[in-house]
């Protein structure tokens, strides 16, 4: 029988698969396994910050994951319990330094220090090469030349990795680094106000030497939390501190966000990282497949490079998919092994890959398009997934209808033509709709 830890690590290899990869650095990485009984699985968490925020926003799809990894029906229930196999991480002197002012970057490794993301394990491609090259010109010359500099690209094409090695660069020259999600930056600057501690707030970033801030596009349309990232940004610039900052589109093409912030994106070095061509794919492939011990033969790597288009981690992905494939079953994996996972992802998993992608670029949870919130901006991704769902697949309205929390067919109908209507004047939806088509396992529709 599996033990409780061998269990939460098949559970957390799914759900890295899932969920971006901020969201997993920054609240299930340091996650582990406290027990399992009577159909309910406790999972301990570094503070009780996170299990909170688990509990409210991953609840459903944690629950769904173990179910499915058990066999059996599931609960989950998240404790403050520190993993007893990890040291603590040093903190910023900070009351809310409660795993985000943390000065070890979150995608480093507890057992030996190292980090997963660095220049030297970035694939670099003509996709990229701007982007890579003002990275490690911030790292190693900061204030030099690009103060700030902004990265941006779809989800997934490795913008985190390019800050995260940032970081790696500056902690080997002893700087004092921060890097911060936007969702983690909101989350706290809220329980700040709370409080009515919105000045200890600011002081932590005042030492700052570098700070790295990942997801710019979460602060749109929330108008106290822009103020006060504004005010931090023109500090630290003023003080000398290097700033790099990343996001899914150009500042000008993000007009939720206030004129003044936008300007301030826009006044350094702006790089783009465009989707992976196939020798970028191919060079990923060939590096993932190294690392995970396994052979890709040409043929199966050439034909996994071709139809995975969408963005690295999909890539990735496959990749873990594969691997775990060859340890389960002793099989060799060549292309008829790749072909049965692009039919696997293509007849069953289509519906999913659509929420997930839709969950990513309209910025939403996949459990809220499930659920019944009716506000503007879940209704619009709901829409919007029904009308890819019946666009990209061969599910009929009734089909979809069951995907999304068992809804109506004339419910479906209603959101396909309510977007198929504002497609004709909305040009910014339109390419909303592109960027999910893009990170869907193959990008051709139907």
């Amino acid at each position: 029988m599996e033990s409780t830890r061998e269990i939460w690590q098949k559970a957390l290899g799914e759900l890295q698969t899932q969920v971006s990869r901020a969201n997993y650095n920054t609240w299930l990485r340091d996650s582990h396994g406290v027990s399992y009984e009577n159909g309910v699985f406790v999972v301990g968490t570094p503070s009780a910050f996170v299990a909170e925020w688990l509990t409210k926003r991953l609840h459903s799809l944690v629950r769904k994951t173990l179910t499915h990894v058990t066999g059996a029906e599931t609960d989950v229930q998240f404790v403050v319990r520190e993993s007893p196999s990890a040291p603590r991480r040093p903190q910023l002197s900070s009351a809310f330094a409660d795993g985000a002012a943390v000065t070890a970057s979150p995608a480093c490794t507890e057992n030996n220090g190292a980090c997963r993301f660095t220049f030297d394990n970035f694939i670099v491609g003509a996709c990229n090469r701007l982007a890579f090259a003002t990275a490690v010109e911030t790292a190693e010359n900061p204030l030099n030349t690009f103060n700030p500099l902004y990265v941006y690209g779809g989800t997934g094409q490795g913008k985190t990795h390019l800050l995260q090695a940032i970081a790696v660069s500056a902690r080997q020259r002893e700087r004092e680094v921060l890097y911060m999600t936007a969702e983690r930056f909101t989350d706290e600057f809220v329980m700040a106000v709370k409080q009515k501690r919105v000045e200890e707030f600011h002081e932590r970033f005042r030492s700052l030497s570098l700070f790295l801030f990942d997801d710019i596009q979460f602060l749109a349309n929330k108008r106290q939390t822009q103020q006060c990232f504004y005010h931090i940004f023109d500090e630290l610039h003023q003080r000398n501190c290097q700033i790099a900052v990343a996001g899914d589109n150009h500042p000008r093409e993000m007009p939720m966000l206030g004129e003044k912030l936008r300007s301030r994106l826009e006044s350094g070095m702006v790089a783009c990282i465009q989707a992976p061509d196939l020798e970028s794919r191919l060079a990923f492939l060939e590096a993932k497949a190294q690392e995970s011990d396994i052979v890709l033969p040409p043929d199966a790597l050439k034909l996994l490079a071709e139809e995975v288009r969408g963005n690295m981690r999909q890539l990735e992905g496959a990749i873990v998919y594969l691997s775990a494939q060859a340890r389960l079953t002793g099989e060799a994996i060549n292309a008829r092994t790749v072909h049965r996972l692009l039919t696997s992802v293509t007849s069953t998993g289509e519906s999913r890959c659509i929420l997930q992608a839709v969950a990513e670029v309209f910025d939403v949870s996949v459990e809220d398009l499930l659920g019944k919130k009716r506000d503007k901006k879940t209704s619009l991704a709901r829409h919007a997934a029904m009308y890819l769902m019946r666009k990209t697949t061969s599910c009929s309205f009734a089909d979809i209808g069951k995907e999304l929390g068992d809804r109506n067919h004339a419910t479906i109908l209603h959101g396909y033509n309510k977007i198929l209507t504002e497609l004709a004047d909305n040009p910014r939806l339109e390419k909303q709709l592109a960027r999910v088509v893009e990170q869907l396992p193959s990008s051709k529709t139907a």
